[in-house]
Parts: structure tokens; C-alpha cells; sequence
């Protein structure tokens, strides 16, 4: 045999081996099992299921625990902001500034960290962004969103009409048990088959032309979450039916595209803004602002697990043995390192458990630390844009045009932490864009910071110069109920520049009212 045919044969063989190894072949996507329930199309209560789907709803009911937390993570109610109270134990996560940033909006007086799905009912009640010191919550009924399953009812009753109502109006109609995030919100109640509810990720899914009905399975187990675990906006009524969410993707899914593509869609007329999408004005720096929500569909799509086809819930709801029986979907959505062995050891059988953990904590180290410099010298950006815009002494000649720079730079550095920092992953979904993200955050804030300096020339320079935790200390403690009192209003020197809030009696407690209504008015005689 001469050495020509000795290679054709070899090569012959490494094909052979190649088309026979098990990864390497064709491997149909496994079908979900369909099931002929006796449950109605259009129910809303998650009990409805327990009866045909026991095992999965027990493990649903896990979603009630809010006592463990991960380093990073967790689910205990915790101020977020909080470094004075002790933290849960083993937790590191909590961020100074965040009233100081988004002071002037609701998010300043109250920002936790999360509970489980069959909390969201109850923590949006309680929670002190929703005015309840007034008849009028002061936000759109937009926020029930993705909060409870009567969304469905209540948009087939309302239509678009129901986005531009105010929040209050519905306080008291889901049933706080049975009717927050659950079955129907994923599953279609006739066959339990994957659905989207959402109507702003249906609404972006038939701009690009896709059908979910038609979509793989795969896809679809990580568009379930894409229905909430999103960054969104509320419309503007010139763009769409007023305060309809609206998901910012048309232009990509990374914090540039979407940061482009607010520089439109919105109504903004401060010079430099003209046009732009606003969520408020920071009072402070005078700056149109944006509020990231929690874009963890974005960051992980394009991420490396996003990337290889892993979708969330290979990762958040974990095959389990229910009751040491039946393989079932654990639907506890909760962090994969409460569970190494099931969740991440799936695929790295090669690594240990503690292995798995030590690279999961090092990278949400990396980006936590990032993530407090960012919040930092957005703080200073705040404040160097105030001391610039209240200097009296010699300015450069193209002052306006430095301090509009200057403001577009807040807004942006501010917005790119806010990306991260609301992204409930700490970093891990897609370290590489977490770290990216961030490091552009800290560039614009400091720009900003550097043209406010050219702007007075220099002349507010000795006074940025320090610990900006001196300069600017951090709100810890501030509420609706605390911007009553003039004394609380006296303890930062940043208050000054919002208003104190007339007393006011609280008129909600969760769904109960705690004054009466106002009787309606005299209707005039005909």
C-alpha cells in the first residue's frame, strides 16, 4: 500500500470517527409533552394547576422562601441602598448612592431587593413608589404589567385604553394569593404548552416577523422570561397609545443600541435633549434622565450561555426528582448556586461544585467593584454639572454648549450603570459586556465631570477635589412620608433642591383603604 492510499484511508477513518461522535450528529429538538387539561382558557389563579400539576406546583410554592441569600443575591426584602443596618448574613450587595441618582423620581424613596414571583403582588403594594399618600397613585396602570395575571382580563376588557389609567384603580381587584406571576403567565392553560402574554415582547416579536407560535421550544423556554426580565419604557403618546410599554430593541440588543435608540421617542424639549425619551429630570444637575429596569433577557442573549443555546431555565428552573418520583421542571425560579450539582454540573461535570461557585463569585466581584466606581463618579457628574451651573465667576466662552455636553455625558454614564447595576446577574449573564458597560459608564461620568471643569475654567476644581463621599454624602434614608417633614429635608444638602411634600394622610395599606373615598360629585339637574 503506497503512502497516498495510507492517507486517503486515514482520513477516511477521522471521517468516520467525526460523523459517529454523538455531539456531532443531527439531534432533533425533544418535544414538550402535551396535555389535555380541564382547566379554562382563560384562567388567571395559579391553584387553578396544583390539582393536575402537584409536583410543579410545589416547587412553585418555593418562590414563597425569602430568608436565604447568595453573596451577591438573595431574597430577603433588604433596602438596597442600606449600608447601615447589619446586612443579611454572607450578603455584599448594596449600592450607597442609589437615592442620591435617582432623586426626583419614585425609585429614590424606595428600591429592595427582590422576592419571589409569588411575592410580586405584595411587594408592589407595599413598596413606596406607588403613591400612597394620594387618591392618585401618580403612576399608570402600566405598572401591573408584570405583576399578576389579570393583565389578561383586563386588557381584553380595556384595550389600549388600560395603559394611561392610574394604578390605583385596580389595587384592589387580583387576588393577592393566587393571581401575581404563576402558571398562565407562561403556559397556556388548555395544554400547557409555552405562550406570550406580554404584549410589548409580542408587539417587537411581529415587528421583526416572527410568529411565537411557530418559534423552537428553546427558544421559547428563555422568551417566557423575555416577557418581564426586560429593560422597557412607557410610550409616549405622539409614538404609541400612551404609557404602553415598549421594549427598546429595534436598533440591537446592547446598552448602545438602546441607548440610541432613546434619543428619539420621546417629547423632551431642554436644549441638547430636543426629542429624546425622558423618565425624569434629575434635579440636581438639571439633567433628562432614563431609569433602567432589569435587562437580563438582553445582557444574556448575546452572553456566552446566550450564545450556546443555554436558555434560562436550563440554568433557573432545574430538572429535580419531585418527591423522589417524576423528572419535572423545578419551578423555583432562584439562583443556580443554591443548587451547583443540578443546575451548573448539568453541563461542567468536568468541575466540582466549589470550583463552579469560585468562578460564579469572582466575576460578580469584578463587576461589583466596577459598579460602585461607576455609581461614584456618577454621583460626582451630579455634582460638578450643580456647582457649574450655579458658578458665578469667569466661564469659558462656549459655557452653554460644554454644559450641554456635560448633561448628555450624566445621562449617558448614568444610564450605562443603571444598566448593570438593575441587570440581576451582577455581571455573570455576560461578563465581558458587564465590564464593557461599565467601563464606558465611568468614562461619560467623568467627561462630564472634566467639561464642567472647562466650562467654569476650573474655577470649581477645589471644590471636586476629595472623597466624594464627603462631598456628597449618601441618602440613606429618604420617603415619601420623610419629604414631609422640613427637618429631614434639612439633612442633605442635595434636598434643597426638591420640594417638601404637603402633609398628607396615607390613603392605602396594601388593598385596604385607610380613608374613605371622596363622595362623587353633585351631577347638575337636568
Amino acid at each position: 500500500m503506497n503512502k497516498q492510499t495510507l492517507i486517503l484511508c486515514a482520513l477516511c477513518a477521522l471521517l468516520a470517527a467525526w460523523l459517529l461522535l454523538p455531539g456531532c450528529s443531527d439531534v432533533q429538538e425533544l418535544k414538550a409533552p402535551v396535555y389535555k387539561t380541564n382547566i379554562a382558557e382563560d384562567e388567571t389563579k395559579a391553584n387553578a394547576f396544583e390539582k393536575q400539576f402537584p409536583l410543579q406546583y410545589n416547587t412553585y410554592l418555593k418562590n414563597n422562601e425569602d430568608t436565604v441569600m447568595t453573596v451577591y443575591k438573595g431574597s430577603v426584602p433588604y433596602h438596597k441602598n442600606d449600608n447601615v443596618n447589619p446586612l443579611p448574613k454572607g450578603y455584599k450587595y448594596a449600592q450607597p448612592y442609589l437615592k442620591n441618582l435617582w432623586l426626583g423620581y419614585p425609585f429614590s424613596y424606595e428600591y429592595n431587593e427582590t422576592r419571589g414571583h409569588t411575592k410580586a403582588l405584595e411587594d408592589i403594594l407595599k413598596i413606596d413608589r406607588l403613591n400612597t399618600y394620594g387618591e392618585k397613585a401618580g403612576l399608570p396602570a402600566t405598572c401591573w404589567n408584570c405583576k399578576t395575571t389579570k393583565m389578561m382580563p383586563w386588557l381584553k376588557k380595556y384595550g389600549d385604553d388600560f395603559w394611561a389609567k392610574d394604578f390605583n384603580e385596580f389595587r384592589t381587584e387580583p387576588d393577592m394569593k393566587h393571581e401575581s406571576i404563576s402558571c398562565p403567565t407562561c403556559h397556556d392553560p388548555k395544554d400547557m404548552s409555552l405562550r406570550i402574554t406580554s404584549v410589548p415582547l409580542n408587539d417587537y416579536l411581529q415587528k421583526v416577523g416572527k410568529d411565537w407560535k411557530k418559534l423552537p421550544r428553546n427558544e421559547m423556554r428563555a422568551l417566557v422570561c423575555g416577557q418581564c426580565h426586560v429593560e422597557y419604557y412607557f410610550a409616549e403618546k405622539k409614538f404609541a397609545p400612551s404609557k404602553k410599554p415598549i421594549f427598546p430593541w429595534t436598533e440591537g440588543f446592547d446598552p448602545e443600541n438602546m441607548y440610541s435608540y432613546y434619543m428619539d421617542h420621546g417629547v423632551t424639549e431642554a436644549k441638547g435633549f430636543e426629542g429624546w425619551f425622558t423618565d425624569w429630570v434629575h434635579p440636581v444637575s438639571k439633567t433628562p434622565m432614563l431609569k433602567a429596569q432589569h435587562p437580563e433577557y438582553e445582557t444574556w442573549v448575546n452572553g456566552p450561555h446566550g450564545a450556546a443555546g443555554v436558555s434560562c431555565a436550563d440554568c433557573h428552573m432545574f430538572y429535580t426528582r419531585a418527591e423522589d418520583k417524576k423528572k419535572i421542571s423545578s419551578h423555583w425560579w432562584t439562583s443556580p448556586l443554591k443548587d451547583i450539582d443540578r443546575s451548573c454540573r448539568t453541563c461542567h461535570s468536568d468541575k466540582t461544585a466549589d470550583y463552579l461557585k469560585e468562578r460564579v463569585l469572582f466575576t460578580q466581584k469584578r463587576t461589583f467593584d466596577q459598579l460602585l466606581i461607576a455609581q461614584e463618579i456618577s454621583v460626582k457628574a451630579h455634582e460638578a454639572v450643580r456647582l457649574a451651573s450655579e458658578w458665578t465667576g469667569p466661564k469659558a466662552d462656549n459655557y452653554d454648549d460644554l454644559m450641554i455636553q456635560a448633561r448628555q455625558n450624566v445621562r449617558k454614564g448614568q444610564f450605562f450603570w443603571d444598566l448593570i447595576s438593575a441587570e440581576n446577574s451582577v455581571g455573570f449573564h455576560n461578563p465581558a459586556k458587564a465590564l464593557d458597560t461599565l467601563a464606558t459608564s465611568q468614562q461619560c461620568s467623568q467627561k462630564a465631570v472634566d467639561l464642567c471643569q472647562q466650562a467654569t475654567n476650573y474655577g470649581i476644581s477645589k471644590d471636586l477635589e476629595g472623597d466624594i463621599k464627603t462631598l456628597v454624602p449618601p441618602i440613606l434614608n429618604h420617603s415619601r412620608l420623610l419629604q414631609q417633614d422640613p427637618e429631614h429635608m434639612k439633612t442633605h444638602k442635595w434636598f434643597k433642591y426638591i420640594p417638601t411634600l404637603p402633609k398628607a394622610d396615607k390613603v392605602w395599606d396594601v388593598q385596604t383603604r385607610l380613608i374613605p373615598p371622596p363622595a362623587p360629585a353633585e351631577q347638575p339637574k337636568s
